[in-house]
């Protein structure tokens, strides 16, 4: 521990060095080979900041008096506050434009309403980085906030309940009774709410809205009233003045609007109480609350449920500067482990940095297995670009520590880390921010391409080859070659995927996990389903069993996936296959990375999606981790279960290509340049260690194929590292 301890004092401390010797240098470039000196990071709590004195509000006259003085002519918005000078003027967007400014983290329409008006005694300016990073997100986005802290007046059916009522949470495909993409009141009039029980005193902020997430319909709130209370039966409504504050709302369904309290309210309850809406639509909405739980020393129930972490990592969101900041302070740490390289450039000419982990870094050793995560191709799902910026530094740490299976894990595999393989999306989505950047800003790469479906659609022309009974021509059933339109410039292909195919088709990898948001499950190939126009149609692989193991290798180590208490993300519930899916019974993809790197490399992969919310506030952060930490460190050593060995002929020498079948699985896999090999494998019998596995070589040059060999199981499914080498002499 006294080393573990020290290791991680030592990193923290060259965090803060590097980042004091560059306070000079904050205009540097992006590209600017001398950019690794950094602006200093504020590490400030809430508490520390200047915010002004919370308003508890005192107990009316009489109950309801506030709701009953509810006003029956059209509300007028507040006027705009005069923003804080260092933040630049910002107009209306649409969805799809980012706002001006580095620095902002924000996104969509933002209305401050803490404008003075005459006779004001209570009004004191707020900045708007105090309520954005001293008081985060209560929790509606990431179901920290349950069902039944969420109520409502009333509501038009169970599907559009109170429950649904939480930001970015998605509609099902029908739109149907039970998962409806916002909370609808029943009747439109001034006297419908939807409220959140805190369930402890909370110093509330401010409130986040949306509209209904609807392919059909039309339905958001215009403006609206804030209300708190202490036990829900009093309330106090939000004063602008000595009138009512009507706080403006949404002007389309989709982009947030974030309207900040003129002064922040202790109260248990917050109540949202439309005034207005859309002309042709009804009152339905979305919503986040913004609040500081108040210390409560004496509740069991809130300090027996609260996460902490006593891992010393760097729990922020990174920009691409600080990104590549913080993997040089990992690479000067460990720097004999460690290794960054680039496998290309974005559309806008950002390094798609990767770091490689391993006890010879930059060498591919004989027998030992390749392993990669990417995050990021999504660049608005930034939980997974924050894991394996906080995977990184653990590596380091524990290897200095001499943590006895992370050292294991480190030689004897060598480990491939892309953090962010979308940088121009990520960089969209940061200047919108953890709350208001919406469900798909920066989804994208620059010049509007999905990389996650980006990849030749492979599965056609096996399966055409199939169904043709391989006439006219015979389709291998791996390393199935790339078209020739895909790889002509004028085919629609990012950069990003063919800088990712290249990097592929160069290191043998094995396995490889890549990261996705706003769902919490592991899917598994086929992402693309075989029969023409089904949308969901379950697809497996010849190595079905396989993944299916590989799969729940994460999901059953995650602290929530296979918990069958929680709540679904947004639609669908993965428990019935306990966290994990087939991709195509899922939602059918042509193109995606998994289904090609299974047709078209040695390497098996997998989706994983690491959380419900895409873009978690930071201080959600260090929950995150301890939600994956392990999973991820599992899901690395499955490299390491299956097959491996080395074919080579008479005179010792490596055959490269030569095919490598298992009976009765119709996907091959193929020997490296040095004859190498390893194969995932996973009994699909549970008496596996009294079976034989005949395994088969051909050597593509002269195409002769060796009698089988007839291995154990018993001998090859061992809990990695052991396996023994195989060798064939031809």
């Amino acid at each position: 521990m006294a080393r573990r301890g020290a290791a991680a004092l030592a990193l923290a401390l060259a965090l803060l060095a590097v980042a004091l010797a560059g306070a000079a240098a904050q205009g540097a470039a992006v590209e600017d080979p001398d950019y690794y000196v950094q602006e200093i990071w504020s590490r400030e709590p809430y508490y520390a900041r200047l915010e002004p004195e919370p308003f508890s509000p005192p107990l009316p006259a009489g109950p309801g008096e506030e709701e009953r003085k509810l006003r029956a002519s059209e509300p007028r918005p507040p006027k705009k506050a005069t923003k804080p000078k260092k933040a630049p003027k910002r107009e209306k967007l649409a969805p799809e434009t980012p706002p001006p400014g580095k620095k902002s983290n924000r996104k969509g329409v933002k209305t401050k309403s803490s404008e003075k008006a005459a006779g004001d005694d209570h009004r004191v300016p707020v900045a708007r980085d105090a309520v954005r990073e001293g008081c985060p997100p209560l929790g509606l986005e990431t179901l920290k906030i349950t069902d039944f802290q969420l109520h409502a007046s009333t509501s038009k059916r169970y599907g559009l309940g109170a429950h649904r009522g939480r930001l970015n949470i998605q509609a099902g495909i029908n739109e149907n009774d039970f998962y409806d993409g916002a909370w609808c009141a029943g009747r439109n009039d001034l006297h419908q709410w939807i409220e959140v029980d805190a369930r402890r005193l909370t110093k509330f902020t401010g409130v986040i809205t949306q509209g209904r997430n609807s392919l059909w319909l039309s339905d958001w709130v215009t403006s609206y009233k804030v209300m708190v209370s202490n036990d829900s039966h009093t309330w106090v409504t939000v004063k602008n003045g000595s009138g009512d504050m009507i706080f403006e709302g949404n002007r389309e369904k989709e982009i947030p609007v974030l309207n900040e309290l003129p002064v922040p309210m202790v109260a248990r309850y917050i109540r949202i109480n439309p005034q207005s809406w859309f002309d042709n639509g009804s009152i339905c909405m979305r919503m986040e609350i913004l609040g500081c739980p108040l210390p409560d020393p004496n509740n069991y129930y809130h300090r027996r449920n609260e996460m902490t972490t006593t891992d010393d990592l760097d729990f922020k969101h990174h920009s691409y500067k600080e990104m590549r900041q913080l993997m040089k302070v990992v690479n000067e740490m460990c720097s004999n482990i460690t290794r960054i390289y680039n496998i290309g450039k974005s559309h806008q000419g950002l390094k798609l940095y990767a770091v490689e982990i391993s006890d010879h870094p930059g060498e591919h050793e004989v027998g030992e297995p390749e392993f990669h995560y990417i995050a990021g191709a999504h660049g608005n799902e930034v939980l997974g670009r924050e894991l394996m910026l906080l995977l990184l530094q653990f590596l380091c740490q524990e290897y200095l520590a001499r943590n006895s299976r992370i050292v294991r894990l480190v030689e004897e595999t060598r480990i491939h880390i892309i953090p962010s393989l979308n940088p121009d999306g990520y960089e969209k989505a940061y200047e919108g921010g953890s709350e208001l950047g919406g469900w798909s800003l920066g989804r994208w790469t620059h010049d509007g391409i999905d990389i996650n479906n980006n990849f030749p659609d492979l599965n056609t022309l096996l399966w055409g080859a199939e169904d043709r009974q391989n006439i006219p021509r015979k389709v291998p059933n791996h390393y199935i070659a790339i078209p020739e339109w895909f790889l002509s410039e004028n085919a629609t292909v990012a950069v990003e995927t063919r800088a990712v195919i290249a990097w592929m088709e160069k290191i043998p990898f094995v396995l490889g996990g890549n990261l996705q948001g706003g769902e919490l499950v592991v899917a598994y190939p086929y992402d693309m389903a075989r029969s023409t126009w089904q949308m969901q149609e379950h697809t497996p692989t010849p190595d079905d069993h396989v993944f299916r193991w590989l799969a729940y290798a994460y999901a059953s180590t995650h602290r929530l996936m296979t918990d069958a208490r929680r709540r679904v993300c947004h639609t669908e519930d993965f428990q019935k296959e306990d966290g994990t899916v087939n991709g195509a019974s899922w939602h059918t993809v042509a193109g995606s990375l998994n289904d090609f790197s299974y047709l078209h490399t040695n390497c098996f992969e997998l989706s994983i999606y690491v959380g419900c919310d895409k873009y978690p506030h930071e201080s959600e952060l260090p929950e995150e981790w301890e939600n994956n930490r392990e999973s991820l460190i599992v899901f690395m050593e499955q490299v390491h279960r299956g097959i491996k060995g080395l074919v080579r002929d008479l005179h010792g020498k490596g055959i490269p290509n030569a095919v490598i079948s298992v009976e009765g699985v119709n996907h091959d896999i193929r020997t490296g340049h040095v004859g190498e090999f390893r194969r995932n494998w996973k009994s699909s019998s549970e008496k596996a260690e009294l079976q034989l596995l005949p395994i088969f070589v051909s050597d593509l040059r002269g195409c002769r194929r060796t009698p089988p060999v007839l291995l154990p199981f018993s001998d090859i499914l061992l809990n990695g590292y052991d396996t023994p080498s195989l060798v064939w002499l031809e």
